[in-house]
């Protein structure tokens, strides 16, 4: 998300970095591309018109043209501003009532409901420990009911059975009383969409809104229509008392103004932005860690919780007493490490949040984000022999073909990763001289730093 908005602004910022003195022509310059540069990320016009009037407001003042740094200043500024227009901070769900404290899921047909609840039942269950159930209220689109039992299975979690010749309001009353007698923090329910917005639809889902009080009602929406999902959030806000956004498919979405136009155009927070297929993509929004991606600053607080989170700790602390006590780092650890690395989202996941990558060429964003660089990396070593993963010092020239033709790829790929391979083991070596709190900070790392292995 934002890749068109940073590529823009961040020139704009680099230029403003380094000046000693800023002019109100400077300034002027400045808020002008911001301005265009928001309206090509689909913005709605009337939030560009107060994001700039504010940003102008604060850098004609005294903050900006008598500051020591103007230029850094007027960065600040906007940045400031793009955030307050999200919504300054995360926004928490409220879970802090009797329970099961039911959250109530909205939105069109096709954005992403059902998944949405999956994945977010599973971030309740790990992230915030509790015991989680869902249930299908959607008694329309065939096999809906069927989609949420399986994503319940996926990710363990109690799910209520329902079937489609019984009425929502029914459906969700008895998941209730059987989420009291089970003792269930939270129950999510999922609820039919509709193509459109229609009558029908606003007086189902209302009258299921007063009939189950639910403490969260959270409204789905597809980023990728851009000054669209603000529109239909607010004709959804008007018909029922939101709490919430969630943002979803924002992986595909590459203009972002759906992001920047939902809080202001609707006044509510977004909670959550959900990105892709795997039952794991669903993050908190914070709306300053997302104003410092869109001005190329990067995000790396998301990026050590990435990290934190989903590194095997088990594997890393093997791997730690391994090379610690002398013995080699092995093509076998190298696999491990990938592997790790694409259960996160691969390269490009992480790459996105690194700062100062607006002015990395295009075509090789692309071949990162594409994500073939590390399965290819997994072939390749998984082509060769247990004997040779252990002792990569046997791979001489027709062993390489050998394993270039096993892994369909060339005899030069192999000898990238080899030479990968070198560099990683060699950084291994150092970091064990640094005994095993050095080692294990370096491990997890790693995770991040493997973004700047090179790239055809």
């Amino acid at each position: 998300m934002f890749e068109s908005l940073t590529q823009r602004l961040s020139g704009t910022m680099e230029r403003l970095r380094g000046r000693g003195r800023l002019t109100e022509e400077n300034i002027r310059e400045a808020t002008r591309e911001v301005r265009i540069a928001l309206l090509e990320a689909d913005v709605a016009l009337p939030v560009v018109q107060a994001l700039i009037e504010r940003i102008k407001v604060r850098a004609v003042g005294q903050e900006v043209l008598k500051s020591l740094t103007p230029g850094q200043a007027l960065i600040k500024v906007v940045r400031d501003e793009l955030t307050a227009v999200m919504g300054a901070q995360a926004t928490e769900l409220n879970l802090n009532v009797p329970a099961p404290a039911v959250i109530l899921m909205a939105g069109l047909q096709g954005a992403g409901k059902t998944t949405t609840v999956g994945k977010l039942a599973k971030l309740l269950k790990e992230k915030r420990k509790k015991k989680v159930m869902v249930v299908s209220a959607d008694v329309y689109r065939p096999a809906a009911i069927e989609q949420l039992k399986t994503l319940a299975e996926q990710v363990d979690v109690r799910f209520f059975p329902s079937d489609n010749t019984q009425q929502p309001v029914e459906i969700v009353r008895a998941a209730i009383a059987d989420a009291k007698k089970s003792f269930i923090d939270v129950l999510l329910v999922d609820t039919a969409g509709r193509l459109a917005i229609d009558e029908a639809m606003m007086a189902e889902i209302k009258a299921l809104h007063a009939a189950v009080n639910p403490v969260e009602t959270l409204f789905v929406v597809d980023s990728m229509t851009g000054q669209d999902a603000a529109n239909t959030a607010k004709a959804f806000g008007e018909a029922l008392p939101l709490t919430g956004v969630v943002l979803t498919k924002t992986d595909g979405d590459a203009r972002g103004g759906a992001a920047l136009s939902v809080r202001y155009i609707t006044g509510k927070p977004i909670k959550f932005v959900g990105t892709g297929e795997k039952v794991d993509g669903l993050d908190v929004f914070h709306p300053e860690r997302v104003a410092g991606r869109i001005l190329d600053m990067g995000d790396v607080l998301s990026l050590v919780e990435q990290v934190e989170g989903q590194v095997d700790k088990d594997k890393a602390q093997k791997l730690a007493e391994k090379v610690a006590k002398g013995k080699k780092f092995d093509l076998n650890d190298m696999r491990d490490q990938l592997e790790q690395m694409q259960n996160m989202g691969g390269i490009g996941s992480l790459m996105d949040k690194l700062p100062g990558l607006g002015n990395v060429p295009e075509h090789l964003k692309q071949q990162v984000s594409q994500g073939k660089e590390v399965p290819r990396m997994i072939a390749i070593i998984n082509s060769m022999t247990k004997k040779e993963r252990r002792n990569p010092n046997l791979l001489n020239g027709s062993r390489r073909s050998r394993i270039a033709a096993g892994a369909g790829t060339t005899p030069a790929e192999v000898n990238k990763l080899m030479k990968q391979y070198m560099q990683m083991e060699k950084m291994m070596g150092k970091m064990a001289r640094g005994g095993m709190k050095g080692m294990m900070r370096g491990l997890q790392g790693m995770m991040g730093g493997m973004g700047r292995m090179p790239f055809r």
